[in-house]
């Protein structure tokens, strides 16, 4: 079985408590939209890693805002997965990221798979000396990359960590964030990637919230399976 859920930012109890309550197995997997983070201190992270792995579930993460990307990092090697590449490092081989920009086959469902998002709290990490990374946001190489992909290609889903700009959900905001400074431009790329392309059903997570908007859903602590018609 396929399940999807929303961020996750290192707490993993739901996700422990759903896979007993289920009975899952490795051969069952959950994607996850971003902001898992699991590589966010480093060599610190290891033993959140170690018990990751040992879940009965094999964890399929989005790049996020609040996480590296993992090709920053010399443990994780590309790999084939689902007829996409991905990265994994050797030792934990059930933690896998996505690839920004890749296609993947979940079955007989294509996947088209864009992470990353501006980070609102991005001055007060910096300033408390908190991890923040510069290319949290898909770079413009990514972004071209993409648009060419959609123009000859066709996707059954889009896993995204942010949402399109006009699917953004006002009403969750932050309270005390000028929203006058937030970077929105990999909300106003997802616009045109949305505008362009014919699609079944949009997955995104970063906004903390579950809800659903024309063929768009916001997932947050629910876990849902994949791609079912509800």
């Amino acid at each position: 079985m396929i399940y999807i859920t929303g961020d996750t930012h290192r707490d993993f109890k739901r996700i422990v408590l759903f896979c007993y309550k289920y009975n899952t197995s490795k051969d069952d997997i959950l994607i996850i939209l971003g902001d898992a983070g699991i590589n966010y201190y480093g060599k610190l992270d290891n033993e959140l890693k170690e018990q990751l792995n040992s879940l009965p579930i094999t964890l399929f993460c989005i790049h996020g805002n609040h996480e590296n990307r993992p090709q920053n990092i010399s443990t994780y090697q590309q790999k084939q997965f689902l007829d996409g590449q991905v990265y994994v490092e050797e030792k934990y081989s059930s933690i896998i990221f996505a690839k920004d920009g890749e296609t993947y086959n979940f079955g007989n469902t294509k996947v088209l798979v864009i992470g990353g998002a501006y980070s609102v709290d991005k001055h007060y990490r910096i300033a408390h000396d908190c991890n923040w990374w510069q290319d949290e946001q898909p770079s413009e190489e990514v972004k071209q990359k993409i648009l060419d992909k959609i123009q000859t290609n066709t996707f059954d889903i889009v896993l995204t960590h942010t949402c399109p700009y006009k699917y953004i959900p006002h009403e969750v905001f932050l309270p005390g964030i000028n929203q006058s400074t937030v970077d929105n431009s990999t909300e106003h790329f997802l616009d045109k990637v949305e505008k362009r392309l014919n699609y079944k059903k949009w997955y995104c997570g970063h906004y903390h919230t579950n809800k659903k908007i024309d063929k768009l859903e916001f997932l947050f602590e629910d876990i849902k399976e994949f791609n079912k018609q509800d």
